[in-house]
């Protein structure tokens, strides 16, 4: 066999192989993450809820100043997106807990850092020309950090929240002892905007992999952009 031919048939055996592979790694499970919860608290008996959209498709939040100190909060997030034109759709679902503590620097100044654990479910349905269709579906767990700073005022509150996550996946039906996993920095900022007691909330971020399995089996939504409403209830303002 002529070189030349041999590298022309070694280039289309490469080129193949990548195709091949791109078929099946298309239909990996992606992590959605959800809107970051910072509720800035001021005092004991601070109620919040807030609703959104955005990239995370539907969030519901709650959260309640136990004391003067103590915080905890209830997040959740759903997504269901179905192309009208092909059987292509994701599908996730997800809710967690948090707890953590929080306080005042001076009259408008805040800090707070929480922890939790979530759970979650996501699927997807995923289209090519060789095959039939094919399904993807894992369950996930979710710690997370969060640290927080920001003021509050009478018609805005403002922060930045650095939270770090990690994320544990078994796509295909693996165990989790043995499932994908990865750490992801979060970094956001929110603005609250509107009366006292309902505001206009909007939040900006991304969600970064800094380290774990190279090998994760599952993608990821590099962004987190939500726009919603946010009620406040019992916040007492002392200025």
């Amino acid at each position: 066999m002529k070189k030349k031919s041999f590298k022309k048939i070694l280039k289309y055996y490469i080129l193949m192989s990548i195709s091949v592979l791109g078929i099946f790694t298309s239909c990996s499970p992606e992590y959605i993450p959800n809107m970051v919860n910072s509720p800035l608290f001021s005092n004991a008996n601070e109620f919040q809820a807030t609703i959104s959209t955005g990239t995370s498709i539907f969030d519901a939040q709650v959260a309640y100043a136990v004391t003067d100190n103590i915080g905890i909060m209830v997040n959740g997030t759903y997504g269901d997106e179905t192309s009208d034109s092909t059987d292509d759709f994701h599908k996730h679902a997800f809710i967690e807990g948090g707890l953590g503590y929080y306080n005042k620097i001076g009259a408008k100044g805040r800090y707070e850092i929480y922890g939790g654990y979530g759970i979650g479910t996501v699927e997807g349905l995923f289209e090519n020309n060789l095959f039939d269709n094919d399904l993807t579906d894992a369950r996930y767990n979710r710690f997370f950090i969060q640290p927080g700073i920001g003021i509050s005022t009478g018609i805005f509150d403002g922060g930045f929240s650095p939270r770090f996550v990690m994320v544990q996946m078994n796509p295909h039906g693996m165990n989790f002892e043995n499932g994908s996993y990865k750490m992801f920095f979060e970094p956001v900022i929110t603005s609250k905007i509107g009366f006292k007691y309902v505001k206009f909330v909007f939040q900006v971020g991304a969600s970064l992999p800094i380290s774990g399995n190279d090998d994760l089996g599952f993608d990821n939504q590099p962004f987190i952009v939500n726009l919603g409403i946010n009620l406040n209830l019992g916040r007492i303002y002392d200025f």
